[in-house]
């Protein structure tokens, strides 16, 4: 009989579901049923139970063990492994545990929860080496710096949140029209974003718009995205002198962030985001049966 355990990627507004056997991935669900929609944790958990048979575990990773989670647990403190991460697992019941995020208690304070478990992943994969430099764009970006095998450091950025709030609310958003390409203004973007005078750089698309350039209009989520991307890709890479990003995303967000990075002259190493986090899930299981 296949040792299965389903695995639930469980963020702030996505929630990711994998089915898994003997390692593998057998199916994949993704809904918008984040914690920040306040969903009825119990009646979730059952729910999975139904669907998936009573005896199957469930790993639990991400903002399900925060604050506004189910049931908190305690970040694990820098360095981090696979090891660790297992050493401050809760276990809710004995088919029910939820796995801890990591925290920098350092001069400038951090915390993740969920990427850590992407990174780990990745690793235990060979889709990196031991010494790396992550990025895990989204939401709050993630750069995470692996020594050893080991998490020793990592830096957040709310790029995203800080892109979602501008193009809906205040001054800029009425003059923000067309979708964000990675296009000749986004490049442009993160050439001035580099430049990281973010709130003068901003309220030039403002000033754009006021003065009448169609073309600024037209690209004005373009050029935004490039400079909110630029700032942040550039106020990492000014801290490091690696050579290679190990890129942790798909879609759009693997397109825009690989596109700055190159352009602000490193080099891209592409990661599978749902392989690396079934790597990592299975290898925090094993490590707790």
């Amino acid at each position: 009989m296949a040792d299965r355990l389903i695995a639930v990627d469980w963020g702030t507004t996505n929630r990711r579901i994998f089915e898994m056997a003997d390692g593998a991935v057998v199916s994949v669900t993704r809904d918008v049923g984040g914690v920040a929609a306040s969903p009825d944790f119990e009646r979730e958990i059952a729910a999975l139970r139904h669907r998936f048979g009573s005896g199957v575990p469930l790993l639990l990773t991400g903002m399900i063990g925060s604050t506004i989670g189910w049931r908190e647990v305690p970040y694990v403190a820098l360095p981090g492994s696979i090891t660790d991460l297992a050493a401050g697992t809760l276990r809710v019941d004995a088919r029910t545990l939820i796995s801890p995020g990591l925290c920098d208690r350092g001069d400038r304070s951090d915390v993740m929860r969920g990427e850590e478990v992407l990174v780990l992943g990745a690793l235990g994969a060979g889709l990196m080496p031991a010494d790396a430099l992550a990025c895990q764009p989204g939401t709050h970006s993630k750069w995470v710096q692996l020594s050893g095998g080991r998490i020793i450091g990592f830096a957040s950025a709310m790029t995203g949140e800080l892109f979602a709030l501008l193009t809906r609310h205040g001054t800029l958003a009425p003059t923000l029209r067309e979708a964000a390409d990675c296009d000749a203004a986004f490049r442009a973007g993160v050439v001035e974003g580099a430049g990281r005078d973010l709130p003068r750089s901003l309220f030039g698309v403002r000033a754009r718009a006021v003065l009448g350039d169609a073309e600024a209009v037209r690209s004005g989520r373009s050029y935004l995205s490039g400079l909110l991307i630029g700032a942040e890709v550039a106020g990492r890479l000014a801290e490091t002198d690696a050579a290679i990003v190990h890129l942790i995303a798909g879609g759009d967000l693997a397109q825009f962030y690989g596109a700055a990075i190159a352009l602000l002259g490193r080099h891209v190493a592409a990661v599978d985001a749902e392989a690396a986090f079934a790597s990592g899930a299975w290898a925090l299981w094993e490590q707790l049966r």
